[in-house]
């Protein structure tokens, strides 16, 4: 990893009991989408309410990264610059997106999307990419 490059992580939502191929195949489906089919994630982010979930823990141990459970609170301020609403997510999560939210506030204060959130047999992916590189 190059000094000053940008880290890009994935926000990941997902219906209760996801599966872990599941979870990679939204991966691979936001790389691709996003155009960048090669890119490196550096990490999986979602809601501290998703900690039981085996299958998002097991893409990201899979793969090698790190999962980031974001709190409520962070979700929800990072929630605000989201680029999805979803009226149901936003009644049973408190946040538009899941994963944009997730993957917002799991990068810097200056982080953008690169890929609004997709939506993947039971799994939304979002990548959200750091706003501190050059």
């Amino acid at each position: 990893m190059g000094v000053g490059q940008a880290v890009i992580v994935a926000g990941i939502g997902c219906r209760k009991g996801a599966s872990a191929a599941e979870i990679n195949a939204a991966l691979e489906a936001a790389l691709e989408r996003a155009g960048r089919p090669l890119a490196r994630i550096d990490l999986i982010a979602t809601s501290a309410k998703k900690s039981g979930e085996a299958g998002i823990a097991t893409a990201a141990a899979s793969r090698g990264l790190r999962l980031m459970l974001v709190p409520q609170p962070d979700l929800e301020i990072a929630g605000a610059r989201a680029a999805t609403w979803s009226a149901r997510v936003m009644a049973l999560a408190g946040v538009p997106s899941v994963a944009e939210a997730a993957a917002l506030a799991a990068c810097d204060p200056k982080a953008r999307l690169i890929l609004p959130r997709i939506v993947v047999g039971p799994v939304t992916c979002a990548l959200a990419e750091s706003g501190e590189a050059p």
